[in-house]
């Protein structure tokens, strides 16, 4: 599906194709049971990228970033380039050689990978991602002009709906 990324001709078709690689990716991590962090890659990756499309049609050119376009440039020379960082990391699988442990498999990878990734600062991680949070929330909120109950009133009390933009989808 990485390959798509570059074979569609939008931008929205792109996101999409990327958001399935990385669901593929997330998959994988679930496959080797890494159950907490393969669905905390996958539930990541759908946000980002669902964030990443909505920005794409606020603010593209084109409607919705379905308008045909290239998404290679200079396509030669990447071409080279990929080619040539393939043959080096395929090189590396088998000329380096890997260390091998006779250590026994821990019983919670995961928690174990989680203390070594945060440490102490698991509280901060877990305060940081609610103000972020909140601020994407307040952000919405902020930029809407008009509320729910606009349209009929603050306690819905007008027969008909008084549209303060006008063109509304009742008249």
């Amino acid at each position: 599906m990485g390959i798509a990324v570059f074979r569609v001709d939008s931008m929205a078709r792109a996101t999409f194709a990327l958001l399935a690689s990385f669901l593929f990716a997330g998959v994988t991590v679930l496959l080797v049971e890494l159950t907490y962090l393969g669905v905390l890659v996958i539930l990541m990756m759908i946000m980002e990228m669902v964030v990443m499309a909505v920005f794409m049609v606020m603010y593209m050119m084109n409607p919705a970033g379905l308008m045909p376009m290239t998404m290679v440039h200079n396509q030669k020379g990447s071409l080279a380039i990929a080619v040539g960082t393939f043959a080096v990391l395929a090189a590396g699988i088998y000329l380096v050689d890997w260390p091998t442990s006779q250590a026994s498999r821990p019983d919670e990878p995961t928690m174990q990978l989680g203390e070594a990734l945060m440490g102490p600062n698991m509280l901060t991680m877990i305060v940081l991602g609610l103000a972020l949070f909140a601020t994407i929330i307040a952000t919405v909120v902020l930029a809407t002009n008009r509320g729910r109950y606009d349209r009929y009133g603050d306690r819905l009390e007008h027969r008909s709906p008084r549209d303060p933009v006008r063109g509304g989808i009742d008249r």
